[in-house]
């Protein structure tokens, strides 16, 4: 019998991820049943999160005093920013306008923006096979976005914008992780970046916010601190670590199973269906980026 490398740990690790990360869509999608804003509910959700970082930051202290030089302190201030504050802020605006399985299929180019900005700040060669693959991809987006029914409305067109912006803001993210994981760890610099997204989250609350936060539904409350349990912290942590034995490429391919996660979850608690078309659409999204991702 084989023994189980870290590699294979490594992929089982960041399907679970992926899978607990993209259950985030369906739940925002339930939470806004009950009228509740996008700033608050990011809110909630990184309120619930928040202590659980702070004692894991606070176990590791000495990691971090001995590793943390203001430079990687500032990087990871921009990354936490970017990530998770960022990327999430854009997403769950985008989810009052299009459906949790359709904000899933076009969040996934995050991979080929992950390339581009490779490309432009670490000076990696595009080759033409990933060029390629790259236009594969944006062709199934285009395929399954037409199918929507609608797709023309401005409030489409205003949720895939924002998505589109999530998608950009979160590959940022993981290329400044790719740099960061190495040199902190993956649980020292999970804690730090989500503590920063917190704190990021708060202070825009504290301008656009009402303050009456005891107001909302049971429900809300729940799926809030199952979004914050189940759909932050773990995933957060099985990506980072994922990241650290994988790279951000072969992360990527993983996270295929993303969109597939997010359409049969909406399918069964949003009741949201695709069509043919949307299916293949799917499917060329993810083609396209395996072959952007794969090695060579």
């Amino acid at each position: 019998m084989k023994p189980f490398s870290s590699k294979s740990f490594g992929f089982l690790i960041a399907l679970l991820g992926v899978v607990l990360f993209s259950a985030k869509a369906v739940m925002v999608k339930l939470a806004y049943v009950h009228e509740i804003d996008t700033v608050t509910l990011l809110l909630f959700r990184m309120m619930f999160s928040l202590p659980i970082y702070l004692a894991i930051a606070a176990w590791n202290f000495s990691v971090l005093k001995e590793k943390l030089t203001p430079r990687i302190f500032g990087a990871v201030i921009l990354f936490g920013f970017l990530g998770y504050y960022l990327a999430s802020y854009f997403d769950f605006l985008g989810l009052q306008y299009i459906k949790a399985s359709l904000e899933r299929i076009i969040l996934f180019i995050y991979p080929t923006i992950v390339l581009f900005l490779s490309w432009f700040f670490l000076k990696k060669r595009i080759t033409k096979n990933q060029m390629i693959a790259v236009v594969i991809t944006y062709a199934g987006i285009i395929v399954m976005y037409l199918q929507e029914p609608g797709f023309s409305e401005l409030s489409n067109v205003t949720g895939v914008l924002l998505i589109v912006l999530s998608a950009l803001t979160y590959a940022s993210y993981l290329v400044g992780s790719d740099w960061l994981i190495p040199k902190l760890g993956p649980v020292v610099f999970t804690s730090l970046a989500m503590m920063i997204s917190c704190a990021c989250v708060a202070v825009h609350y504290c301008f656009v916010g009402d303050f009456e936060l005891m107001s909302y539904p049971m429900e809300v409350y729940a799926l809030s601190l199952g979004m914050a349990v189940f759909s932050t912290v773990i995933p957060s942590y099985l990506i980072s670590y994922a990241i650290k034995l994988l790279g951000a490429s072969d992360f990527s391919i993983v996270a295929s199973f993303g969109p597939v996660s997010t359409i049969v979850l909406a399918w069964i608690f949003l009741g949201e269906r695709l069509t043919v078309f949307q299916m293949v659409g799917a499917i060329v999204v993810i083609i396209g980026v395996y072959f952007v991702t794969r090695k060579k």
